[in-house]
Order: structure tokens, then C-alpha cells, then sequence
């Protein structure tokens, strides 16, 4: 059941990192909570089928962690290929 603390801290780090990354109109509101939430998820899952259990601090604080890690490279990396994207769509309808 304490994986649902997991879930629901990556995906409010996940929107943090959605208003902190720059040009939000070029990506969904939704991604960045979802791949916090995922990634939070995940490590609590690994860690736990590791033997690793709710009285240690590795869960806590993966829970903290992996979704910044994860999250953070994602967001900026989406906005780069939107926007090459849209810069390459602009040449080929010679619009700018």
C-alpha cells in the first residue's frame, strides 16, 4: 500500500518539473506527472522485490530522487524534438 506514496510523490514532482522546464505549451500537462509517477513506481518496486524494505530509507528517498532524474531529461528532451519538429515543419510549408 506504500507504494501508492511512491506514486503519488513522483507525480507531484513530476508537475513541478513540468512548470519548471521552459516553453510548457510545447508538451502535454500530463506527461511529466505520468513519467514521475512511472518512474517513482518503478524504483519502489525494484527496491522492494530487492529485499529492501519500508523501514529503510532507500525506498523514501528513490521515491524522491528517480523522479527528478528521470523526469527532468524527459521533459527537456520532448521540448527539443517538438521544436526541431515544428522548425523543420515551418521550412517544408515555407512559412517562416
Amino acid at each position: 500500500m506504500q507504494i501508492l506514496l511512491a506514486l503519488i510523490t513522483g507525480a507531484a514532482i513530476g508537475l513541478a518539473v513540468h512548470f519548471l522546464v521552459r516553453d510548457r505549451p510545447s508538451r502535454g500537462s500530463v506527461v511529466a506527472p505520468v513519467v514521475g509517477a512511472v518512474s517513482a513506481g518503478i524504483a519502489w518496486t525494484i527496491l522492494t522485490w530487492a529485499g529492501i524494505g519500508i523501514d529503510s530509507p532507500w525506498p523514501w528517498l528513490a521515491a524522491l530522487v528517480v523522479p527528478v532524474a528521470v523526469t527532468w531529461p524527459i521533459v527537456v528532451l520532448l521540448v527539443e524534438v517538438r521544436q526541431a519538429h515544428d522548425r523543420r515543419e515551418c521550412a517544408r510549408l515555407k512559412l517562416g
